[in-house]
Order: C-alpha cells, then sequence, then structure tokens
C-alpha cells in the first residue's frame, strides 16, 4: 500500500501549484557570483525572520550546520551539545571529519538544553594538554526529545554561560518556528543572544529543498566560502529559492500541526499498549513496550497501511504531522494503528 498518510516526517511534503509556480517562473542568476534575485531576497528575508544580520541559503540543514561549526571553530577545539543533539547523533560525526573537532556531550534529559551549571562544568580551558571548548551547539525545537520546544529563558542561561568564557553559541534551530509557534515567542527573542542559527525551510514550512544559516555578516561572509568548499556552491538556485520565499509564509499554519500531533497523540495513547506524551509541537513519540511489539516490527507494519512513521528506539516510534495531513488522516491513522496493535 502506498503511505497515503505520511507521517515520517515534516520534510515528506510537495510543494503547493503556488511553489511550483515560482520555481518555474523565477528570475535568476548564478548565485556564486551572487547574481540571482531570488536568492538575494530569500537571504534578505530570511535574516529578518530570525533577526540576524545576514543570513546564507544551504542545500540542507546538515550543511547549515557543518558550516556553522567549521567557521566558529578551529581545528582541535571541542564542540559541546546535548547528547541527543542532531548534530551528535544523526550528521555522520560530520564535526570529526569536516573540522576536525573533539565532541563533549551533555545529558540534558527531557530540558534539551544544558543548565548553565551543566555548560559551565562542561567547558574546557585551552592548555598544554587540553584542546579548548571552540563553541557550544543548542537544538531547538529538539527533534530526539520528542520535538521539545525549549523556552527563551533555556537558551539564554546556557549561552550567558557560554559567552562568560568566551566560547561561541549556535542553535539548530531546523523547527525554530514551530518552537516560536508553541511558546508564543517571535523567533528572533528566541536566538537574539546566540551567535548562529540554522533553519529548515523544507521541514513544516514546506519548501522543496533548502535551508537557511543566520547570523553576523562577517560570520556570514566566511560561511560563504566554507560553503563553496563542501560544493555548495550554487548557480541558477532561485528555481529553488523562490518555493522557499512563500515557506517563509507559512510559519502561522505550523499551529495546525502542532493541533493535529496533539489529535494524534491523544488517539494512539488511547490505544491499548501504546503510551504517547503530549507533544510540545508536530513530533509525537509513542511507546511500544507494552503492546510487546518492537519499533522494526511495528512500522513496517503500519507502512503495509499506508501509514508512514520512524523507529527512534528499540520500542520508540516517531510520527510527525505535516501540511500534508488534516485532522481527518490523523483520525484515520489512529484507526489504522489500531489494527497493528490488534
Amino acid at each position: 500500500m502506498d503511505l497515503d498518510i505520511d507521517l515520517r516526517s515534516d520534510t515528506v511534503t510537495k510543494p503547493s501549484d503556488a511553489m511550483r509556480e515560482a520555481a518555474a517562473t523565477a528570475e535568476v542568476g548564478d548565485d556564486v557570483y551572487r547574481d540571482d534575485p531570488a536568492v538575494n531576497e530569500l537571504e534578505r528575508r530570511a535574516a529578518e525572520a530570525v533577526g540576524m544580520e545576514d543570513a546564507l541559503y544551504v542545500p540542507s540543514g546538515t550543511m547549515g550546520n557543518q558550516i556553522a561549526v567549521r567557521v566558529h571553530t578551529e581545528r582541535g577545539n571541542e564542540l559541546l551539545l546535548d547528547a541527543e543533539a542532531h548534530i551528535y547523533r544523526w550528521e555522520l560525526a560530520g564535526v570529526a571529519q569536516l573540522s576536525e573537532l573533539q565532541t563533549r556531550t551533555v545529558e540534558t534529559g527531557e530540558r534539551g538544553v544544558p543548565t548553565a551549571e551543566q555548560v559551565r562544568a562542561g567547558l574546557v580551558d585551552e592548555d598544554l594538554h587540553r584542546p579548548g571548548t571552540g563553541l557550544l551547539a543548542l537544538e531547538n525545537t529538539h527533534n530526539y526529545r520528542g520535538g521539545r520546544a525549549i523556552p527563551k529563558a533555556r537558551i539564554d542561561e546556557a549561552a550567558a554561560a557560554a559567552h562568560d568564557a568566551g566560547v561561541p553559541v549556535h542553535v539548530d534551530g531546523a523547527r525554530i518556528f514551530n518552537a516560536a509557534v508553541a511558546l508564543d515567542t517571535p523567533a528572533p527573542e528566541l536566538v537574539e543572544n546566540v551567535d548562529s542559527v540554522m533553519f529548515c525551510l523544507s521541514k513544516g514550512l514546506g519548501a522543496p529543498v533548502g535551508s537557511i544559516l543566520g547570523g553576523p555578516a562577517d560570520f556570514i561572509e566566511e560561511a560563504r566560502r566554507v560553503r563553496k568548499l563542501l560544493g555548495g556552491g550554487m548557480r541558477q538556485a532561485g528555481m529553488i529559492a523562490a518555493p522557499g520565499l512563500l515557506a517563509l509564509d507559512n510559519v502561522d499554519r505550523l499551529a495546525d500541526d502542532h493541533a493535529n500531533a496533539a489529535r494524534l497523540a491523544g488517539g494512539l495513547d488511547a490505544l491499548p499498549g501504546l503510551a504517547a506524551a503530549d507533544p510540545d509541537t508536530n513530533i509525537v513519540v509513542v511507546d511500544t513496550s507494552d503492546a510487546g511489539i518492537p519499533a522494526d516490527e511495528f512500522v513496517p507494519a503500519c507502512k503495509e497501511r499506508g501509514v508512514g512513521a520512524v523507529a527512534f528506539g528499540d520500542y520508540v516510534v516517531r510520527f510527525t504531522t505535516n501540511l500534508g495531513v488534516d485532522a481527518d488522516d490523523v483520525d484515520e491513522a489512529v484507526d489504522r494503528v489500531a489494527e497493528v496493535v490488534a
């Protein structure tokens, strides 16, 4: 059966007709020469959207994070971050391969962001024997922590502790607008006390491709060189940037995804053997252990019934609501998952 209710991720959405039209009619130029009008406008508007001085359009969130790490650090530094951070867990040890960094992880639990005390304890001064901490990386929303929306005060607390030691702070904000909507706090306020932020256009905002790295102008200038080094120098990129401009208008509708996630969590939690935590945003994490169904069996069984999900642990499954599904789809998904449990 086709995945007619695809809840694997919010990256699976299809571009709208308006996005396809924007791609087809975009005025383009060579972006390496900074001649592409759509890219230039996207970078300008994206910088404003997160309150940063400048921004850079990159093909993916992973590239945006890896560029930020490389620009902020020197070879041989340590990177301090949560033990379940996307940069650490899901980016192919890029910080080791591309920036030659050592990582030091902190267990933050459901909080998702280290406390000031944890930051201070994790910082390493450079000396004859030790590398020195080059960067603190935070994540908001926190993917592996179940789409946790991290309040501004926690971001500011961790950032202040790092800055007191002269250590810059980067936020992996792949879903920063989900956090902003959930917390009713504008995105620029969430990141006003950090040094850089990455966010994805191709997740909840619905663009077909692309992410943004924001920061000070001199940081972005160096990031542009690193993007080229990593193979991200694009030519007539306006054809993919133009849909991104429309994606920036989709922030408010993220509230629909959050409502659908709450509806989905309630429905799944009511099924025998399943336990679903109340979601902060659009990610629903389900424990299948009481049902006695491992994730590597549960996910294929859902797929057979046309419902997409992903394994997040031995007995943990993730469902992610997105603009491709509505409340009726959510109810139908619950009914189909009920067949799996039965």
